[in-house]
């Protein structure tokens, strides 16, 4: 009976109609406007722009125009929830004209395009994901197995396999570098690195250590990122714009893509 009452409930799940249209979702994914460098890929000091010279001004004006036309309702950026109440402070005075932006893109991009289409605010939705006990114990305790993780985390055997962007945007400009960023190809490859490298880390007898730490460091967080944005109240006309670093997006437009719930736009229609 209960095999039956089993295929009864998931048949009706499968064939009833959604309560709801789905949700409009654009995600632009970005590198990190301030080159703060805590990202595996990190970019040197002669390679870097300052986004807030005149002529990358003038770009990201024309990038928020684009993005603009989308229309969004809701933004959500990569900053912690507990941030929140600071975000709303800065945004509200940069609103009124008493704050000059820093170089963040959530700032540079985010702020612009909300303050254009009169948002209320910004949703804060980052998370950092969470580790199974085994991975914590080890991350936790100054041991020489630490130190044999953090060697194989920078020199590991993948490195030739890995995939690397070669930033264009000192060469190209911003757009050019957003969109390549933004593109299926670089999606897919980028997500492929997760698959090797500290994926396939096996300390003593333990195969499965690399697959339980990639799940909480890259996977979990970015669900848990996922479940933040789907949180966020919607109604029927609402659509929401994503930012975050280009990265996320080998995860974030995967759940986006299967969700029933949201339909994906191209970022490169609004790249143009």
């Amino acid at each position: 009976m209960k095999k039956y009452f089993t295929l009864i409930l998931l048949f009706a799940i499968i064939k009833c109609p959604g309560q709801s249209a789905k949700t409009d979702v654009l995600t632009i994914g970005t590198f990190h406007f301030k080159f703060h460098n805590r990202d595996i890929q990190k970019t040197s000091k002669n390679d870097q722009i300052d986004v807030l010279d005149k002529k990358y001004q003038a770009e990201i004006e024309d990038i928020v125009r684009q993005i603009v036309n989308f229309k969004p309702t809701i933004i959500a950026i990569e900053q912690d929830p507990e941030n929140q109440s600071k975000i709303d402070s800065l945004y509200n005075s940069y609103r009124n004209g008493q704050y000059t932006l820093s170089r963040a893109e959530e700032e540079q991009i985010g702020f612009r395009v909300a303050k254009k289409l009169v948002l209320q605010k910004l949703y804060c939705v980052n998370d950092w994901g969470r580790n199974y006990k085994n991975i914590d114990s080890l991350l936790d305790n100054d041991t020489i197995a630490l130190k044999k993780f953090k060697d194989y985390f920078y020199n590991n055997p993948d490195t030739a396999k890995t995939y690397i962007t070669k930033d264009i945007f000192k060469e190209k400009g911003i757009k050019a570098e957003l969109r390549m960023l933004n593109s299926e190809e670089h999606e897919q490859k980028d997500l492929g690195n997760y698959l090797i490298s500290m994926f396939k880390y096996q300390p003593a007898d333990d195969k499965f250590w690399g697959a339980d730490f990639v799940t909480g460091w890259w996977f979990n967080r970015n669900l848990r990122i996922f479940r933040n944005i789907q949180t966020i109240k919607t109604g029927p006309k609402d659509k929401i714009l994503v930012i975050f670093g280009a990265g996320h997006m080998n995860l974030l437009n995967l759940f986006f893509r299967v969700s029933p719930e949201y339909n994906l736009a191209k970022a490169s229609d609004y790249l143009k």
